[in-house]
């Protein structure tokens, strides 16, 4: 049974809309069968993954940056004359983007 790459498909074929494995790739009207060519997979994988790893760093920093609450109540001392809850909020912002930097 073959198991097709059907994202990589996607992104190699704009034009196929369906994929049946074992089949093959269709066009809109589910009767147009596209041509596969295992390269242009290949290649659209390689696209795929790369885009993936461009933006992977910022699922990875997410849970761990401190809350909106804990912006809102440091920008309320902030705006009372206490400033150290807003710069400890910046320095956890920081380290977690010094801790998990975006790839070159």
């Amino acid at each position: 049974m073959a198991i097709y790459d059907h994202e990589a498909i996607y992104k190699a074929y704009p034009e196929v809309k369906s994929i049946q494995d074992d089949v093959g790739a269709f066009k809109d009207d589910g009767v147009t069968q596209v041509t596969l060519v295992q390269s242009a997979i290949d290649s659209a994988r390689t696209t795929l993954d790369t885009e993936a790893a461009a933006i992977a760093y910022q699922s990875t920093r997410q849970p761990l940056y401190p809350s909106l609450g804990d912006f809102a109540d440091a920008m309320y001392w902030n705006s009372k004359g206490d400033s150290s809850k807003l710069e400890a909020y910046y320095t956890a912002c920081e380290k977690v983007k010094t801790d998990n930097p975006k790839p070159s």
